[in-house]
């Protein structure tokens, strides 16, 4: 039997158009959204094997942490303007030894004026979790997602 996921989500309204939102949310460089480390979760550092045109379901990247680690994103799902999904694996560095891999997706939602931008990950341990490291990896994930969604907000709102 499998071990089940663990879901954890932010997401933080912006004044930003939401058809706009997705198309930046989805160009955006990595690099600059994931600047700092927070807990155990680092930085991204850099991006390698990006097609140009990244934007379609199937498509594979790698992404370079601060810590050393690598992580393979695939987008899963596309549904323009409104959600993307992805999915990291041959997770390598520390996080290896407790998650096997990941689903992520960001979402866009008109909101007001705005958009409210959100941002879900849903990880699966390599084995049946303890409540104690899921719990600590989702505080973790919970304050980098709040330090990616105030980078986040400076990209999608700039001129």
């Amino acid at each position: 039997m499998g071990v089940s996921g663990h879901r954890v989500e932010a997401s933080r309204v912006m004044s930003v158009d939401p058809d706009a939102a997705f198309a930046r949310l989805m160009n955006a460089r990595l690099t600059d959204v994931f600047t700092r480390r927070y807990a155990a979760m680092p930085a991204v550092t850099d991006v390698t094997d990006q097609p140009g045109d990244w934007g379609v379901v199937g498509q594979t990247r790698t992404i370079v942490l601060a810590d050393g680690g690598r992580l393979r994103e695939t987008l899963t799902e596309i549904e323009r303007p409104h959600h993307f999904a992805y999915r990291l694996d041959e997770i390598e560095g520390p996080l290896r030894h407790f998650v096997r891999t990941i689903d992520g997706a960001w979402t866009i939602a008109p909101h007001d004026e705005g958009a409210r931008i959100g941002w879900a990950w849903t990880f699966y341990p390599k084995t049946s979790p303890a409540r104690l490291t899921t719990s600590v990896i989702g505080r973790m994930w919970m304050g980098y997602a709040e330090r990616a969604l105030t980078e986040l907000e400076a990209i999608l709102t700039r001129d």
